[in-house]
């Protein structure tokens, strides 16, 4: 039998489920089949992995790329040469496009769309509308969907469960885990004066307020409890949802961005104006703390960049009419790194939750962790490697980052997807060869 591995890495600090240290790793076939010391070894290609942490693949489980129908701001090819240009390997895609992604015709038309342009892993979420609640078990069981998303605050077209008894209905219809939008809608509508009448992103904060929040989340463990559905509550920005979430770990799993653990109001507002404009908002230097306690503690399970890119032309818009969403699936491995890099959290954490914590909550079956058998999904990271966030720099149509100008401390300098070298230093390899991700049943 020929023991020639396709690709190896040598020489690097492998973070594997044991813990950190020096591994090599021989990949055959896609698949990781050997992690040591791989002295000797044989191989069709070699990377020198010296002074690299050796990572698995990120999986961004919240990305926005806008197609089909806004392809104007980002599509499936441009938003995954930016996942991939960031260490991610993996993109779980949210269904308000144009048309919104609510029956097996417009996820199979996704999928058609990313074969041959996606340079990443992907899968794509059902919307949850009034109109096809009775179908969604059956669209949650579709190759190439990663589950059921829920928006309860103001989003696109029919993509709206507002009221308890349909997302009671909602919530009984399948039974993998169902990704939250938790914002309160009838609160919205009744605050919507304050962003009108100040005309000033600094109020979207008091506008989309931390009772909003609560509020939603409030209900939605209530009725995931009822219904025994695990739900998994997106973007979480309040001390209060997650002092809610800590006491419904049984049906609840928690997420949080790279935003909301680095900026705080009002300071962003200030400085930044719309383009720090998010739904749910960046929050209070108070808020931003409570959720790194909810890191250290272990209550977050997951990591998402949210990335919702806009062009800069409608973000210039006057608020409140500039829409909301920013850009983040290429800079929220480095901004993590540069975070581990301040102490706020360990590699091993980082790798936990952006890693395998999203491929645990959803079930991506050989994803997410560097052991033999998972998909050879890997990033290649100098963690001493100081870098500048740049506009110019990033890949998403939109043209922009919120984080322009920061320097950070920890750079993705390869990425491997399934054995694939797809990115080496900041440059595009080879052709786009992403397929479908695969999930428990």
């Amino acid at each position: 039998m020929d023991d020639t591995f396709d690709l190896l890495i040598r020489g690097g600090r492998a973070v594997t489920p044991g813990g950190v240290g020096d591994a090599d790793v021989g990949v055959r076939s896609g698949r990781i089949a050997a992690l040591g010391d791989l002295a000797g070894a044989k191989a069709l290609e070699t990377l020198d992995a010296s002074g690299l942490l050796v990572l698995p693949g990120v999986i961004d489980s919240q990305v926005h790329f806008r197609e089909p129908g806004l392809e104007h701001k980002e599509d499936l090819a441009t938003g995954t040469a930016a996942a991939v240009l960031g260490g991610v390997t993996a993109v779980f895609e949210m269904p308000n496009t144009r048309p919104p992604t609510i029956d097996a015709a417009a996820l199979d038309d996704k999928l058609d769309r990313a074969r041959g342009r996606a340079w990443c892993d992907v899968a794509f979420f059902v919307g949850a509308s009034p109109e096809n609640v009775d179908a969604l078990g059956e669209l949650e069981r579709r190759p190439g969907c990663a589950g059921v998303k829920v928006f309860m605050g103001s989003s696109t077209g029919s993509l709206l469960v507002e009221d308890d008894e349909t997302l009671e209905r909602v919530l009984r219809s399948g039974h993998r885990r169902v990704a939250v939008h938790a914002e309160d809608e009838p609160r919205l509508r009744e605050r919507h004066g304050i962003a009108a009448d100040r005309h000033d992103p600094a109020a979207h904060p008091d506008w989309r307020d931390v009772e909003t929040a609560v509020r939603a989340t409030r209900r939605l463990l209530a009725l995931a409890r009822r219904t025994r559905r695990p739900v998994h509550v997106l973007h979480v920005t309040t001390a209060g949802e997650a002092a809610l979430l800590a006491e419904h770990k049984d049906v609840a799993s928690m997420e949080v961005t790279p935003q909301h653990l680095t900026f705080a109001a009002p300071e962003c507002y200030e400085r930044l104006g719309t383009l720090a404009q998010m739904n749910p908002p960046i929050r209070s230097a108070e808020h931003r703390e409570a959720l790194w306690r909810a890191v250290a503690t272990g209550l977050v399970d997951v990591v998402g960049s949210d990335h919702a890119p806009h062009t800069l032309e409608e973000k210039a818009r006057p608020y409140p009419d500039s829409p909301s969403g920013m850009p983040g699936v290429q800079t929220m491995l480095p901004l993590m790194l540069d975070h581990v890099a301040a102490g706020r959290l360990t590699i091993e954490r980082l790798v936990d939750l952006l890693c395998a914590g999203p491929a645990r909550v959803y079930g991506a079956a050989t994803k997410g962790r560097l052991a033999a058998g998972f998909d050879a999904d890997i990033a290649l990271v100098d963690p001493g490697a100081r870098r500048t966030i740049t506009n110019d720099a990033i890949a998403s149509r939109c043209g922009w980052t919120p984080f322009d100008g920061m320097e950070v401390r920890g750079w993705p300098v390869a990425t491997i997807v399934r054995g694939r070298v797809v990115m080496r230093d900041g440059e595009l390899l080879g052709e786009p060869s992403g397929r479908p991700v695969a999930f428990l049943p």
